[in-house]
Parts: C-alpha cells; sequence; structure tokens
C-alpha cells in the first residue's frame, strides 16, 4: 500500500515536468576537446537536458511516467503527457544514441545514469500506455544497455562510494529493470557481477555517512544481495557482513543523519540519503526470514528514515527539488508494478 496521496503525486508530477522543461543551471561536465564542443546541452542531449544534470532528467522522466502510470487522473497528467511528447521524439533519441555511441559515451553517467535509463525503459515497456515513448527511446536504450552488459562483463572490482559511481546500487535498479522485461541475459549479468563483487564480504568496517553521500555503500550492498540470493542464504551473508548491527558503532546507520543545509547541492544528497535508506532497511527486512534479529531493527530504520527523508523533499529550491521527488516516489510507490 503506497504512503503517496493523489495530491502529493500531483505535487511531486508538478515539479517533475517543470524540471524536464528546465535548462539552467545546468552541471555541465563533458570533456571538451575545442570551442566547438561548447554547445548547450539541450543542442548535445535533446531528451534529457533538463533538471540540472542528465542522470536526474532521466529519473525525472521515471517520475513523471511512474506517476502518470499510478495516477493517470491527476490535473497535471496532460501537461505531463505533452512534455513527454514533446522531448521524446525519433530526432532527439538519434541525437542521444550517437553520443553514447562515442568514444566519449563508453563511460559518461556509467553506471548511475545508465541504470535510470534502464528503469525507465523497462517502466514503459511493462506500461500500455508508456509503449509509443518505449519504442522511441529503443535506439538510445539498446546502446546503454550493449555498453552496460560488455564493462559488467569484465570489471573486476566494484565501487563502494555513497555517490553516482556506486554500483551495487546500479546493480540493484538494473536487475530489477532487466527482470521486468524478462531480459535473462541482462539480469544474469548483473546476478554474476554481483556475487563476483560481494558474496565473499564480511566483518563489514566502514565509515557511514560521509558528507555528500545520498547513498550507504554498505545497505545498498546488502539490497542488492537480497536480490540475488534466497532468502536463507542472504540471512547468512547478511550475519557475516553486519556482525552485530545494535552496537553504539551502527548508531549513524541506524538513525538518520542530521541535515544541516537542504538547500545546498550536496547538503541536499544527505536529505536524499534518509530516502535511499528506508528503501534499502526495507527491502533487507522483507527478505530476512521470520524472527530474524535484525528485522525489527530494519523496520525501525526503515519508519524512522521515512519520516526524516520527506520533510525535505519540497521547499529547498531547486538543488534539492532537480532530484529529491524521484527518491521519495521511489520509497512509497517502488517501480516496475
Amino acid at each position: 500500500m503506497t504512503e503517496l496521496d493523489a495530491p502529493t503525486a500531483d505535487r511531486l508530477l508538478a515539479t517533475a515536468v517543470a524540471n524536464l522543461r528546465r535548462d539552467y543551471p545546468v552541471h555541465w561536465i563533458h570533456l571538451v576537446h575545442s570551442p566547438a564542443d561548447l554547445v548547450p546541452q539541450r543542442a548535445r542531449h535533446p531528451v534529457f537536458a533538463g533538471s540540472f544534470d542528465w542522470h536526474s532528467c532521466v529519473h525525472q522522466t521515471w517520475l513523471t511516467v511512474r506517476l502518470l502510470r499510478l495516477f493517470p487522473d491527476l490535473p497535471g497528467a496532460a501537461a505531463a503527457r505533452a512534455t513527454l511528447d514533446e522531448l521524446i521524439t525519433a530526432d532527439g533519441v538519434r541525437t542521444e544514441a550517437e553520443f553514447f555511441t562515442s568514444p566519449e559515451g563508453a563511460s559518461w553517467e556509467r553506471p548511475y545514469g545508465w541504470a535510470w535509463l534502464l528503469v525507465l525503459d523497462s517502466e514503459l515497456r511493462t506500461w500500455p500506455d508508456g509503449a509509443r515513448w518505449a519504442r522511441l527511446l529503443r535506439p538510445l536504450v539498446s546502446v546503454v544497455r550493449d555498453r552496460w552488459s560488455r564493462w559488467l562483463a569484465t570489471a573486476r572490482r566494484p565501487v563502494r562510494v555513497g555517490t553516482h559511481t556506486n554500483t551495487a546500487f546500479a546493480l540493484g535498479l538494473t536487475l530489477d529493470a532487466a527482470r521486468a522485461v524478462g531480459d535473462t541475459a541482462l539480469a544474469s549479468a548483473c546476478t554474476t557481477a554481483a556475487h563476483r563483487f560481494h558474496l565473499l564480504d564480511s566483518d563489514y568496517g566502514g565509515f557511514e555517512p560521509d558528507a555528500a553521500d545520498f547513498l550507504s555503500p554498505s545497505l545498498v550492498e546488502a539490497d542488492l544481495m537480497r536480490r540475488v540470493l534466497p532468502g536463507p542464504e542472504f540471512a547468512t551473508w547478511l550475519d557475516d557482513f553486519f556482525t552485530d548491527l545494535t552496537q553504539a558503532r551502527w548508531d549513524g546507520l541506524r538513525n538518520p543523519v542530521e541535515v544541516d543545509e537542504p538547500a545546498d547541492p550536496h547538503g541536499s544528497h544527505l536529505a536524499g540519503l534518509a530516502l535511499s535508506r528506508a528503501w534499502c532497511w526495507g527491502g533487507i527486512a522483507s527478505a530476512l526470514p521470520p524472527g530474524h534479529r535484525y528485522t525489527e531493527l530494519a523496520r525501525a530504520a526503515e519508519k524512522a528514515h521515512r519520516d526524516v527523508g520527506w520533510q525535505y523533499v519540497f521547499g529547498h529550491g531547486y538543488a534539492a527539488e532537480h532530484w529529491l521527488g524521484t527518491f521519495a516516489a521511489y520509497l512509497d510507490v517502488g517501480a516496475l508494478t
């Protein structure tokens, strides 16, 4: 049962649509070889140029689609559909795909942006109303899926940071997306990589969070492993990974951290951390067998983080609002159902 009601969904939808249409400010992070490369983001990325940066635009597009799917009669639905029609065009997608086919596109936005694109694709393909946009996006999705699969086949080690390059988070999103559309080859590649990266991890000893984290390296790893291990095996893995979550040493993981500057670009990351931790704690709790020593702890941590995270979704300026709504909606309505 979702906790996201229709008025809040419409507010999220309006924010997402405004983000998709807003070109500036923009975080422009391309490698520049000459003055000829200094083109507007909308020229190089005509589909996903809004919402401050490419990956945020992709997942704000997913948010728009997800809300239309779950709440088709929202007051803002017509404007949202028109925005998708305006931005997702054959010519625009062709330009995006050409970039990702280029040498620079081999790693740009990997893995975070790539994973969200595959989530968006799966959302559209599993929703009858989304079929026309899914067909238009196919050339871009095919290039990114191929890039992702090739990289997964050769990557030896994970990236364990609390920001965009974290591989466990992207693997979890991509695995869900692949399973939703029956892409067994991609799902198998994600599962194999998860085992290679994390199956033998034990006695986690990291210090969390860093000042700019919007992901918990340990919790997104656990949230990934509950997707690839059967319940009893996951419980054993978790017991080895966190030898004793009740210790005071893990207070900062069980409880939300302070968000001192939610309007600051990095300060807003800690608000997002509360939301992403909440869905990780919830996923962990749901995968544990009845009576496991961490189940109630995980449920309590999920609620505490949910309550804090939702406080920052609105009213803290573009640095927060260009992305936080995605994490809030993902927490409450998930994806791909």
